[in-house]
C-alpha cells in the first residue's frame, strides 16, 4: 500500500509540472483551451502509467502511443470546433502535423488554439508523461524521470521568450512539486542488528563530503553568470522562422492602381452592409506603405499567422472609435492582401497572416473567387478640429516614416518642398499647403502610365501638359503628397484601398483608390485627400517656376564694335564671347549634344541587353530551359502591354486572359486603329509546351521548344505593333524585363 501511495504522489506532482508547462506557454495563446488539453495528456499518460505497472513495459510503450493518437485527434477536433473550421477531419490532422511547428513559431500573439498551434504542445506533453512516468515511476529513479519533464518546461519558457512576463511563480510551484517527487520516493532503512560498519560510514561521510564540495564548486563557477543572465531579455525563437512572404505586386500594390484605372467596370468585390459607419462610404484598406526608397513605396511587413483573435491597436485618446462589422466575397481580386475596414480586431471565414505594425492583413494561400469572410474593425476618427494645433513626432521612431531613398532627390521637387513650407511653421498648415498646391495644379487622367519613382514623380509635378505631364491617377497624387510631406519634415505615408457603399454591394476597380496619411501627435495617422477638385486645374507655372542654378554673369560693358556678331546672328549668339571664350551657343550646344550622345547611348545598350536576353531564352540551353524561357517572353510582353498575368493563373488560363480585349486608352493624339483581340497569334504550342515542362520535365523535344519560341515572338511583335510609336520605341527599350523576378 505504501509503494502505490509513493507512485501516486511521484506521479501527481509529475503531472503537475507538466501542466504547469502548458500554464506557461498559454501565456502566449488565448482562452484557456491550450491549458486543458495539455493539462490532459499530462493526466492521460501518468494515469495510463500508473494503471499499468505491473505489465511488462514493452507492453505500455505501445498501448500510450495508441492513446495518445487517440487524444491528439481528439484535441485537433476540439481545436478545430472552436475556431470553426469546416475541413474534413483527415485534412486538418494531416496538415496540422506537417506544419505545428512553423506555425507555432510563426503565429502572431496571442495565438489562437487552432489544430496546428496545439498539436505540438499535446505531443510533447504526452511523451514527457510518458517518459517521466516509466523512468520515475515504474523504475524508481526519480530524479532521472524528472529530466523530460524539465526539458518540456524549458521549452516552453524558450518558446514562450520575450512575449510574456517572467514565469517566476510557475517556477517556483514547479521547484516545490520537484521536491515532493523526490521526498515521497525517499525510503528509510533500519540499522541491521550490531550497526553499521565503521568503514561503511566513513565513505559514506567522505562520499557526502565530497558532493557538498562539488556543488559549492560549481555554485561559485557557475553562479555569477546565471545571476548575470537574470536580467536578459530572452530570445525570441521566431526570429530563426521565415514568416509568411508576398510577391512584389503584394508588396508594392501602388503599382496596380495604374492598371485597375484602365478596367473601371471589372468587378472585385463584394461587400455586405456595414454595422456601423460615419458617412455612406466606407474605406476598406488593402495594404499600408510606410517605406519609400527613391523607386518604390513597399508594405516592409512582417506578416504573423493569426488566428480569429487579432492584437488590439492603440487608441487615441480623443479618436471616436466606432465598431465596424462587415462581411466580404472576393471576385476578381488576385494576389494575397485582404481588403478591410480598418482597423481589424478579429476575422471569419480564412486563415490570416497580420502585420500589426501597418495594419496589412494577407491570406497566405492566396486569393480565390469566392471566398468569404467576415471582419470586425474598430474605426477611430480622430478629433479634427484638434489638428491645427498638433504637432508631429520625431527620432528614431519614426524615422522610417520620413525616408527618402539613397538616391539624390530632384533639385525641383527639392525647391517645391521648401516653397510649401515657407511661412508653414505649424505641421497642419504644411500639410494641408501640399494638398491645396496639388489639388488645385494636377489632373487626375486613367491612362497615366504606373510609376512612383523620383523620374516618375518629377514629370507628373513639373512635366509639359502637352506631353502628358502634370496628370496621373491617385497613384501620383498620394506618392507626391507623401513625399513631399518628408521632404517638409511630417511623417507619412501611403495606403492603397477602396471607396466602398457603407450600404452595401460590388465593388469594382474604379473604386480603387491612394491616398496619403500624416501621423499627428495625440491624433494618430490622418488621412489627406490631394485630388483634383476642378477639370481644370491652374498651370503649375503660375505658382511655382524652377529657379536658374546660377544666373548668366551680365556684362561689365559694351563689347568692342568689331567684335559685335551681325544683327542677323541668332539671339544665343549675342549673349557673345567673354574673355574670348567660346560662344555661350556653342557652349550649350556641346551640352546638349553630350546629354543627347549618353541617352542615345544609353538606349542602345538597353536594346542590345533586351535582344541578348531573348537570344538567352530561346536559343540557349535544354528545350525545358527554352520552353520556359518563351513563356517568359510571353509574360514580360502581357506586362509591357499594361495587362500583367495575374499570378494564380494556370497557362491555359493565362492564355485567355491574354486574348481578351485590351480596355479602352485615352490618347493625347490621334491613334492608330487597333485590331480587334482575335487577331492575336495562337498559343497553343507555348501553352501545350509549359505545360509539358511543368507535368512531364524532359520530355520536350526541339522542335516543341521552336514552336513554342515562335509563337512567344509572334504574339509580342503583333502586341507591341498595336502601340502608338512612341509606345512601340519605349517597348524596346523598356528596362522591366531585364530586372523583372520570375
Amino acid at each position: 500500500m505504501v509503494r502505490w501511495v509513493r507512485a501516486a504522489v511521484v506521479a501527481g506532482a509529475l503531472a503537475g509540472m507538466i501542466t504547469l508547462s502548458g500554464v506557461v506557454l498559454g501565456r502566449i495563446f488565448a482562452g484557456s483551451l491550450l491549458l486543458e488539453l495539455v493539462a490532459g495528456a499530462a493526466v492521460g499518460s501518468m494515469g495510463l502509467s500508473l494503471a499499468c505497472r505491473r505489465l511488462p513495459n514493452w507492453v505500455v510503450a505501445p498501448l500510450s502511443a495508441v492513446l495518445l493518437a487517440g487524444y491528439a485527434v481528439l484535441a485537433l477536433r476540439i481545436a478545430a470546433s472552436r475556431a470553426e473550421l469546416g475541413d474534413p477531419l483527415a485534412d486538418i490532422v494531416r496538415e496540422s502535423l506537417q506544419n505545428g511547428i512553423p506555425r507555432l513559431l510563426t503565429a502572431l500573439i496571442p495565438v489562437e488554439p487552432t489544430p496546428d498551434t496545439v498539436v505540438v504542445p499535446v505531443i510533447a506533453a504526452w511523451l514527457a508523461g510518458l517518459a517521466g512516468a516509466e523512468v520515475a515511476v515504474r523504475a524508481g529513479r526519480v530524479l532521472l524521470g524528472l529530466v523530460p519533464v524539465a526539458g518540456l518546461y524549458g521549452g516552453a519558457l524558450y518558446v514562450v521568450g520575450p512575449n510574456a512576463d517572467a514565469a517566476g511563480t510557475t517556477t517556483v510551484i514547479f521547484a516545490g512539486l520537484a521536491v515532493a517527487a523526490l521526498a515521497a520516493s525517499a525510503r528509510s532503512s533500519a540499522p541491521a542488528e550490531g550497526g553499521v560498519p565503521s568503514a561503511v560510514r566513513g565513505r559514506a561521510l567522505a562520499g557526502a563530503a565530497s558532493g557538498l564540495v562539488a556543488v559549492l564548486v560549481l555554485i561559485v563557477a557557475v553562479g555569477p553568470w546565471i545571476g548575470g543572465r537574470v536580467g536578459v531579455t530572452p530570445v525570441d525563437p521566431r526570429q530563426y522562422v521565415e514568416p509568411p512572404q508576398v510577391d512584389s505586386l503584394d508588396e508594392s500594390p501602388l503599382n496596380r492602381i495604374s492598371g485597375w484605372a484602365l478596367t473601371p467596370k471589372e468587378p472585385l468585390l463584394k461587400v455586405s452592409r456595414a454595422s456601423a459607419s460615419p458617412g455612406k462610404r466606407l474605406r476598406l484598406r488593402l495594404a499600408v506603405l510606410p517605406d519609400y526608397d527613391g523607386v518604390t513605396w513597399r508594405v516592409g511587413a512582417t506578416y504573423r499567422n493569426a488566428g480569429r483573435i487579432l492584437p488590439a491597436q492603440a487608441r487615441m485618446p480623443d479618436a471616436q472609435v466606432t465598431e465596424v462589422r462587415q462581411t466580404v466575397i472576393v471576385d476578381g481580386l488576385t494576389g494575397r492582401l485582404l481588403p478591410v475596414v480598418p482597423t481589424p480586431t478579429g476575422v471569419d471565414g480564412a486563415r490570416v497572416a497580420f502585420d500589426a505594425a501597418t495594419g496589412t492583413m494577407i491570406r497566405p494561400e492566396g486569393l480565390t473567387p469566392g471566398l468569404r469572410y467576415s471582419v470586425t474593425s474598430e474605426l477611430q476618427t480622430p478629433d479634427l478640429n484638434l489638428l491645427p494645433t498638433a504637432d508631429v513626432p520625431s527620432g528614431d521612431a519614426v524615422a522610417r516614416y520620413l525616408a527618402v531613398g539613397g538616391a539624390e532627390i530632384p533639385p525641383q521637387i527639392q525647391r517645391l518642398a521648401d516653397q510649401l513650407a515657407e511661412d508653414n511653421g505649424a505641421a497642419f498648415d504644411r500639410a494641408i499647403t501640399i494638398e491645396e498646391f496639388l489639388a488645385e495644379h494636377y489632373k487626375k487622367v486613367a491612362d497615366a502610365p504606373s510609376g512612383h519613382a523620383f523620374p516618375n514623380l518629377n514629370f507628373f509635378l513639373f512635366g509639359p501638359r502637352q506631353q502628358g505631364g502634370q496628370a496621373g491617377t491617385s497613384e501620383q497624387f498620394a506618392a507626391s503628397f507623401a513625399l513631399l510631406a518628408r521632404l517638409t519634415g511630417l511623417p507619412s505615408r501611403v495606403v492603397v484601398g477602396f471607396d466602398a457603399p457603407a450600404a452595401g454591394g460590388i465593388v469594382t476597380a474604379r473604386s480603387a483608390l491612394a491616398w496619403p496619411e500624416v501621423l499627428f501627435d495625440g491624433l494618430g495617422w490622418v488621412a489627406f485627400d490631394p485630388m483634383p477638385k476642378t477639370k481644370n486645374p491652374r498651370p503649375v507655372e503660375e505658382d511655382f517656376t524652377p529657379k536658374p542654378t546660377k544666373p548668366p554673369p551680365a556684362p561689365s560693358e559694351p563689347p568692342p564694335p568689331s567684335e559685335t556678331p551681325p544683327s542677323s546672328a541668332p539671339p544665343a549668339a549675342l549673349a557673345a564671347k567673354q574673355d574670348g571664350g567660346l560662344p555661350a551657343a556653342v557652349v550649350a550646344g556641346g551640352a546638349s549634344g553630350s546629354v543627347l550622345l549618353v541617352l542615345v547611348a544609353a538606349a542602345g545598350t538597353l536594346l542590345l541587353m533586351r535582344r541578348s536576353l531573348r537570344r538567352r531564352r530561346l536559343g540557349t540551353g535544354s528545350p525545358d530551359d527554352r520552353i520556359t524561357g518563351a513563356w517568359a517572353e510571353f509574360r514580360d510582353a502581357l506586362r509591357l502591354a499594361g495587362q500583367p498575368v495575374p499570378p494564380h493563373l494556370a497557362a491555359t488560363e493565362a492564355a485567355t486572359y491574354a486574348g481578351k480585349p485590351e480596355p479602352p486608352r485615352k490618347r493625347l493624339r490621334k491613334a492608330v486603329p487597333e485590331p480587334a483581340a482575335g487577331d492575336l497569334p495562337l498559343l497553343d504550342d507555348l501553352v501545350a509546351g509549359i505545360n509539358t515542362v511543368g507535368f512531364a520535365p524532359g520530355s520536350a523535344d526541339d522542335s516543341q521548344a521552336v514552336r513554342a519560341g515562335d509563337q512567344a515572338v509572334a504574339f509580342a511583335t503583333e502586341l507591341r505593333a498595336r502601340r502608338s510609336w512612341w509606345r512601340r520605341w519605349w517597348w524596346s527599350i523598356h528596362p522591366g524585363p531585364l530586372r523583372w523576378r520570375r
